[in-house]
């Protein structure tokens, strides 16, 4: 449980904190690392054979912390609306409808976890955002509706998966 990759997925967490500052070098690097870290610790994790179920879990529960708690200051501070950051987590309410079918079809506890490509293109996406607004820059409107768009394809994804 407490190998490299774990160890450098649990980093992120700290690394939104970072957000509690106005420091837009540290908030830059904070995004930076974190960025690095969501690559860097599948890769470790496939590299020493080190992957595992709780692994699986833990990567996207800790990019979704660091995500929406940097839209949470983010919002606070009036960088972004609320429209945009609820359309940059739509993904998530796509991976909940997901949840919600494995539930009810009892294919909870023998499913596979893992990343899927519209799920990481939605991450790096998010990244890049969340990059931009943090050196004042804001992103046309029409970026925030590509999300709904990943979202819904990564949601296709899963549902084309075969259970394991």
């Amino acid at each position: 449980m407490l190998n490299l990759s774990n160890l450098l997925t649990f980093l992120r967490a700290p690394l939104a904190l970072v957000f509690l500052s106005h420091n837009v070098c540290a908030r830059l690097f904070a995004l930076l690392l974190a960025m690095a870290t969501d690559y860097m610790d599948g890769y470790i994790a496939r590299k020493t054979k080190t992957t595992s179920q709780f692994g699986a879990k833990l990567d996207p529960l800790m990019d979704k912390f660091f995500v929406f708690f940097v839209l949470s200051i983010l919002f606070i501070e009036g960088k972004i609306e609320l429209w945009q950051a609820l359309a940059m987590i739509s993904r998530d309410f796509f991976l909940c409808l997901f949840a919600l079918y494995l539930s009810f079809c009892h294919l909870w506890g023998v499913y596979k976890y893992g990343s899927i490509r519209w799920g990481k293109i939605s991450t790096t996406l998010q990244f890049l955002i969340l990059i931009s607004l943090t050196l004042g820059y804001t992103p046309p409107s029409i970026i925030y509706t590509i999300f709904i768009l990943t979202g819904s394809l990564a949601f296709v994804q899963l549902l084309q998966r075969k259970p394991s």
